[in-house]
């Protein structure tokens, strides 16, 4: 698992109230501070709570997401479903709960896009990515966990980028492209066990079963 950014009650608390700012103001103190003040806080601790700037509150954000879509699909009954159609249950639950705040993720993904948070982005998408298979149920530790991280992070992405065009009130069209990109991972996933057997022999034995 990769290191998450800080955690907390009130940061968590901040974020929410900080969402609904950011297609004004974006992602600011102003915007935050406005957030605390309508949520009952003190404006003073925008700084406090968030000492790295915008950075910091969209990797919470995000990390927030990634938690919320974990309990989510706690509650889903995934155990009989192939794991190309748990990722899409996983995701399609993401995009659903995450759909109000599209314009605050359009916003986000331009700010990470910035060459100064080009570290941030990859740490922003990697987490995801890796919670996004732990909610799907794949707990996997050897070389595959690479390689499939890597296949869903190109799926995500797309989808992702996707999603933020599309218009539907129901993610419709967002979803039948996903279906389509899973689709396509499961040609790939044959092609896969090929570059795995090829990576494997290229790798020293000593590191071949070491876990990321």
């Amino acid at each position: 698992m990769i290191a998450p950014p800080e955690r907390s009650a009130e940061r968590d608390a901040a974020i929410d109230a900080l969402l609904p700012n950011v297609p004004f103001d974006g992602w600011t103190y102003r915007a935050l501070r406005a957030g605390l003040a309508a949520s009952g806080g003190d404006p003073r601790d925008a700084e406090v709570l968030f000492p790295g700037g915008a950075p910091d509150m969209i990797a919470a954000f995000c990390d927030l997401a990634d938690r919320r879509m974990e309990r989510d699909a706690a509650d889903l009954e995934l155990g009989e479903m192939r794991m190309p159609a748990r990722i899409q249950v996983v995701l399609a639950r993401r995009l659903a709960r995450n759909r109000m705040h599209k314009e605050a993720i359009r916003r986000a993904l331009a700010a990470l896009a910035l060459p100064g948070n080009a570290g941030q982005a990859a740490l922003c998408t990697a987490r995801t990515v890796d919670a996004m298979w732990r909610a799907a149920g794949d707990h996997s530790a050897d070389f595959s966990w690479y390689t499939k991280r890597a296949i869903l992070t190109g799926v995500y992405t797309a989808t992702l980028l996707y999603w933020l065009r599309d218009p539907s009130e129901d993610d419709a069209a967002t979803l039948s492209f996903l279906d389509r990109r899973l689709a396509d991972v499961g040609r790939i996933t044959r092609v896969r066990w090929k570059v795995e057997s090829t990576l494997r022999r290229l790798v020293p034995p000593v590191l071949r079963n070491a876990a990321p």
